[in-house]
């Protein structure tokens, strides 16, 4: 019977997030009510993340494109829309423990971090140099650090926690892309 099956087809319950997020302009757009449903979409799909210890997986590596997020300060929202970034992606590397995340036009700012692994699924980050316009290094300030909890890893899509509370859902964009050292 199915219901001694532990490891439920995420497949539909992916589909189904991805439909909820399409028209939110990565989360900019959402309601207090979208982001409870899609909050609630993501549990449903935690529950079934076929990847139990996420630091372990080569999954992990590569870049991944942020498609939707409840952090305000990525959101830009209380920029007006032209003056936001149009996309976001974080790169990780598991083997080197590096991350970076990267934004698109029209500011093209980055930042690399160090991750320390706090059990099978979290990270403590570090970042430790911001460039700006893609060009002016700038060390990061000792308190730029937070962690992240990835809650659900395929080969195509990645949920993560951070300790602010914010939701951030990615799809895999280039599995063969390395964060700089």
């Amino acid at each position: 019977p199915a219901f001694f099956n532990k490891t439920k087809d995420p497949t539909p319950i992916k589909q189904e997030l991805l439909q909820a997020i399409a028209p939110l302009d990565r989360g900019a757009d959402a309601t207090p009510q979208d982001q409870q449903i899609i909050d609630q979409i993501a549990c449903r799909l935690e529950a079934c993340n076929p990847t139990k210890e996420p630091l372990n997986s080569s999954l992990l590596n590569g870049k991944w494109e942020l498609i939707y997020t409840t952090s305000k300060s990525i959101l830009q929202i209380q920029r007006p829309k032209i003056l936001r970034s149009r996309l976001n992606y974080q790169a990780i590397n598991v083997d080197t423990l590096r991350a970076q995340n990267m934004e698109g036009g029209p500011f093209f700012n980055q930042v690399t971090a160090d991750l320390t692994p706090l059990n099978a699924q979290k990270v403590a980050v570090k970042f430790d140099y911001f460039k700006i316009a893609g060009l002016i290094p700038i060390k990061a300030p000792g308190r730029a650090r937070g962690e992240l909890e990835i809650t659900y890893l395929d080969e195509e899509l990645r949920v993560s926690r951070g300790d602010l509370g914010n939701l951030f859902i990615l799809k895999m964009v280039d599995p063969s892309y390395k964060v700089p050292t």
